[in-house]
């Protein structure tokens, strides 16, 4: 492996690394600092953004939760297990991955890496963070969801920027213009 190759795998490495870290680090916090369902506002001003610990034995939104075993572990552990190392294998290997591309799937990985860690230690994960208007409420979610949304965020913006660009003819679109 040549000298780029490894700067690159470290570099996914380091991410992953802390972006899991900040995700363990806020968890852990959360778990030893606040009640299940207490409402704390963190900032004296904003009432739009509230922290309230929550424990999650389903997916996205609790998807899942009443499942029994062995569905449940199969579905929201095994399945998603298997679907992370596929992925760390595939931004590894992949080495012509644009750079935007690489960094989205592995905020992506590194969530649900963090989530799934939760999963099988703590059988939930922890929640924590919530944003209320009264037109608008998100769920209750923590840093792990947001690596994940943002990696689709990037992911989405990578794509719309190769979308917009001018694609460069191939021999068979020359072939076409002079056959039609």
């Amino acid at each position: 492996m040549n000298r780029k190759g490894i700067l690159r795998g470290l570099a996914i490495l380091l991410i992953l690394i802390i972006d899991i870290g900040l995700d363990r680090v806020s968890k852990i916090y959360i778990r030893n600092n606040f009640r299940y369902y207490e409402e704390i506002l963190p900032f004296k001003y904003n009432y739009h953004f509230l922290i309230t610990r929550t424990e999650n034995t389903g997916a996205f939104l609790s998807l899942g939760d009443s499942l029994g075993n062995p569905w449940r572990f199969m579905l929201l552990t095994l399945m998603p297990a298997v679907v992370l190392l596929f992925g760390l294998g595939y931004v590894l290997v992949k080495t012509n991955l644009h750079k935007l591309s690489a960094l989205g799937i592995v905020l992506i990985l590194a969530g649900g890496m963090g989530n799934l860690y939760d999963r099988w230690v703590y059988k939930g994960v922890t929640d924590f963070m919530l944003i209320k208007f009264k037109w608008f409420q998100t769920g209750v979610f923590n840093v792990a969801d947001m690596s994940i949304m943002a990696g689709v965020g990037i992911l989405l913006i990578q794509s719309f920027l190769n979308d917009s660009k001018p694609k460069a003819k191939t021999p068979e679109d020359n072939r076409e213009e002079v056959i039609g």
